[in-house]
């Protein structure tokens, strides 16, 4: 159902199916298609006040017909996830579009959602399907282990998935070996296993203020 034509732009072909993608972010299609905005980014009542709550402000529209859309958001590079039951956290800003039988969700993510300006929480979509993330830049998928932890510059972080847990080092960024920091910054450190999906530019965060 979810394919890619080049990096940078999802097709989604449907048979009378429906696929959540971010509002605003189709870009062409073809056949016949309905469109539908949905409230919040999460499922239920809870969803949509964390949303609100947060400011993040993540508006998603449904689209269902017979045909094929396109999709894209700013020259995004594109990443698609399948899950098998399994979840995957996201950083809003970075969802494209999922599979309209995956759930849609918020959780909390403590201090690193509260340093980045994203809020307490961050996106969650699980169930069976495919998911399309995005990256400014072509993402890096990188394993953890047991034996090997990894430590993640929050700016580059873009999801993870797997049984993971997040801790977070204050005091140093990487940004401060270049004389670049400022104020007290910190690191996301992840331990487990699972899979986390990083990008090779920064968003704007407020890290090195915290």
């Amino acid at each position: 159902m979810f394919r890619l034509q080049g990096s940078k732009v999802l097709a989604v072909d449907m048979t009378g199916d429906a696929v959540k993608a971010k509002n605003g972010s189709m870009v062409a299609y073809d056949g016949q298609m309905a469109f539908k905005k949905l409230t919040g980014g999460g499922e239920g009542i809870r969803g949509m006040v964390t949303r609100r709550l947060t400011g993040e402000q993540m508006t998603v529209m449904e689209v269902k017909g017979q045909g094929t859309c396109w999709f894209a958001d700013r020259a995004s590079e594109i990443n698609l996830v399948h899950l098998r039951g399994d979840r995957l956290y996201v950083e809003s800003s970075n969802l494209l579009a999922t599979d309209a039988g995956l759930r849609t969700g918020t959780t909390f993510t403590g201090l690193r959602g509260a340093s980045q300006g994203n809020g307490l929480f961050t996106t969650t979509v699980e169930g069976h399907g495919q998911a399309a993330i995005m990256s400014d830049g072509p993402a890096v998928v990188l394993r953890v282990s047991a034996q090997y932890p990894l430590t993640v510059d929050p700016g580059a972080y873009v999801a993870h998935q797997g049984n993971l847990r997040q801790s977070f080092q204050s005091g140093v960024t990487f940004r401060t070996f270049l004389g670049e920091g400022g104020g007290e910054a910190f690191q996301i450190r992840f331990e487990g296993d699972g899979l986390v999906y990083v990008q090779p530019s920064e968003r704007n965060t407020i890290a090195g203020d915290l």
